[in-house]
């Protein structure tokens, strides 16, 4: 199946090695893997921060960038989510709807399109230690993921996968929430580790760079020795 990568600001400016593992797994899952390098953002950042005119315009370049690609694959619930929840809203008195329902029906979080879409759940990953998985809000909430990453991550050879505490409380990131309310979102980023830590694991997984961000921030500043994944690192280990 030939597949169009999108991948999310953060992970392009901040974590490049997420996006090679993804195409890693996506190949490894038999996919032609395709990356148009005019890409850019899928417009959620200027939307959640009110500036939706600008949002549109950013929007439309995704639409513009997008529109030929039989299938978009992106390692973030939180982008995916966007497109497939609220770019009918922002283009529903627009030309371009057709356009806009169609494309939202092919842009495929990761675990989704590996567990739901090629129906594959091993991909000969091997990873030793013990983790714990935390579910993004975008992912748990405006995707609708919880079993998908689990069930991949459950065929990783010697990787051990032990669920924390309030698991599906937020970690507090929220993209602007953590600027605009620093003091409620480091509360909740607390919680989160210390959920985290008392697991015993030495990693933690998700499928949102921008959570993983956040909770790695908290932990290092309480000197607690885990590491954030993405499920692409993951999967894309031993092979």
């Amino acid at each position: 199946m030939k597949v169009s990568l999108f991948i999310p600001c953060f992970m392009d400016q901040l974590y490049p090695d997420i996006a090679f593992n993804t195409v890693k797994v996506l190949q490894k899952a038999g996919c032609t893997v395709g990356y148009n390098t005019n890409q850019t953002c899928c417009g959620q950042p200027a939307y959640n921060a009110g500036f939706k005119a600008e949002s549109r315009a950013v929007c439309e370049k995704f639409l513009s960038d997008f529109n030929d690609s039989e299938i978009i694959v992106t390692p973030s619930a939180s982008c995916a989510g966007f497109i497939r929840n609220y770019y009918n809203e922002i283009f529903s008195s627009s030309a371009l709807s057709w356009n806009i329902q169609r494309l939202t029906k092919k842009v495929y979080e990761l675990s989704d399109f590996l567990v739901n879409i090629l129906k594959v759940e091993n991909l000969g990953a091997s990873f030793e230690g013990l983790a714990t998985y935390h579910d993004s809000c975008a992912g748990l909430r405006e995707y609708g993921i919880k079993s998908e990453p689990r069930k991949l991550l459950q065929h990783v050879k010697r990787l051990q996968l032990t669920e924390m505490s309030d698991v599906e409380t937020c970690c507090g990131f929220g993209g602007s929430f953590a600027v605009k309310f620093e003091s409620i979102s480091l509360a909740m980023g607390d919680q989160k580790a210390g959920n985290i830590s008392a697991t015993g694991a030495r990693y933690v997984i998700s499928t949102d760079v921008s959570c993983l961000m956040h909770i790695q921030g908290v932990i290092e500043n309480k000197n607690i020795q885990v590491k954030s994944l993405h499920l692409a690192d993951v999967l894309a280990s031993g092979y």
